[in-house]
């Protein structure tokens, strides 16, 4: 049993060590452990550098290999509806979660970094746009290179065969990406114990509490998520029995979740689910495999807890208009949009640093998060396959 659950989490375990032990040199050296901030931020400099290619060859790559959308008609149709819908009430539902019992307080106060005010209508320019090829090079940018790669993938789907070099390329691209991803994650661990040991050193321990904090609110959304929405949705769906027949047969999903710590692997579990709740193949063999992969309700309400905690820690309120509208939006393209591409974690964490004008620090602050609340965020993501699942059926069968 501990065997299988170090095989698991393995690598989550080593990072959290690390983090300790870091934590622990910050404490015992107090000032004296920024010593060690130069190997942290070689760290944090290498994750920044791969951020742009990686965007661009995924994010490229995904769209430009994509087929058959036809024949999915209108089963795609609500597909993405519900997943936007149900990405955006886990969202919601964690935005008064964090309103509620507030994460953290005010730690890092003293930064220097630049925070312009500007207006909605120029805030979604600036956000989607820029007047010059060369500015999307730059991790400040983030969303205006998504949008231009998802435009350069589907320019190259659409010339097909003509250009198969460049989609060949493409796909070469992702995959030295990732392997470059791979071997930066091996310094990692030493990345981070430093890094942590500066930053605990420089602030004080009272930022470890903050992730504690995070991860108690995060688990009391989550359980809350998943008694009452899906519970809704299955109910929504099919009444009274919808609910009984989900709450019969998602154990097995949900335990495998939990102890894989993957949606992909908890995918076998939702197929032999959705057989045993008897939900229609045709939908079920289309949605949970795609859902897998871009459906996560979980990573929405972690994106609202990283949010809510870089402006509780900067000293910033979390309550204008703009922000809020923002941080949603940016919750439904990490559950959506960004799930489904390889490193989109990252790439929705680099999202968040450049649409707020966070400093670069802010960077492995929510990584940090991401890591902690991973079992209850895969439980969410997998688990809420299913009640999705059983609404695009219903809404399907209504139309026929």
């Amino acid at each position: 049993m501990l065997y299988r659950l170090y095989k698991n989490y393995k690598f989550p375990i080593i990072l959290f060590i690390s983090i300790i032990l870091g934590s622990i040199i910050g404490c015992i050296f107090k000032s004296g452990a920024k010593v060690l901030e130069p190997f942290g931020q070689v760290f944090v400099n290498m994750l920044f550098v791969i951020v742009i290619p990686l965007v661009f060859f995924t994010v490229s790559s995904s769209i430009a290999k994509m087929s058959s959308l036809k024949r999915l008609g209108k089963i795609f149709k609500y597909m993405f509806i519900i997943f936007i819908i149900t990405s955006l009430i886990a969202a919601v539902f964690m935005l008064f979660g964090v309103f509620l019992f507030n994460p953290t307080g005010n730690v890092i106060k003293d930064l220097d970094y630049t925070k312009e005010s500007i207006n909605l209508g120029q805030k979604i320019v600036d956000m989607l746009t820029v007047s010059d090829f060369s500015m999307l090079l730059c991790k400040v940018n983030m969303l205006p290179l998504i949008i231009f790669s998802c435009i350069f993938g589907f320019s190259v789907r659409l010339c097909g065969d003509e250009v198969k070099i460049v989609n060949d390329f493409l796909n070469a691209g992702c995959k030295v990406m990732l392997k470059m991803i791979n071997i930066i994650m091996y310094y990692a661990p030493i990345g981070l114990a430093a890094y942590f040991a500066s930053l605990v050193g420089t602030y004080g321990p009272e930022l470890l509490g903050s992730y504690a904090k995070c991860f108690i609110v995060y688990i009391i959304i989550a359980v809350l998520y998943y008694i009452i929405f899906y519970s809704l949705y299955a109910y929504i769906a099919y009444r009274g029995k919808g609910v009984k027949v989900f709450y019969k047969n998602i154990l097995m999903s949900t335990i495998t979740s939990l102890g894989t710590c993957s949606s992909l692997a908890t995918l076998p579990c939702n197929m032999t689910t959705a057989d045993n709740m008897k939900l229609p193949k045709d939908v079920s063999e289309v949605v949970l495999p795609i859902g897998s992969t871009i459906h996560m309700e979980g990573s929405s309400m972690a994106s609202i807890l990283k949010i809510a905690f870089l402006f509780s820690i900067f000293g910033r309120n979390f309550n204008g208009v703009t922000d809020i509208l923002i941080a949603l939006l940016v919750s439904v393209l990490s559950g959506v949009v960004m799930s489904g591409i390889p490193g989109g974690a990252l790439i929705g964490e680099a999202l968040i640093v450049s649409v707020y004008g966070f400093p670069a620090i802010a960077f492995p602050i929510i990584s940090t998060i991401g890591w902690i609340v991973d079992a209850p965020g895969t439980c969410i993501n997998a688990v809420g396959d299913i009640p999705s699942c059983m609404l695009i059926s219903k809404l399907v069968d209504n139309e026929t």
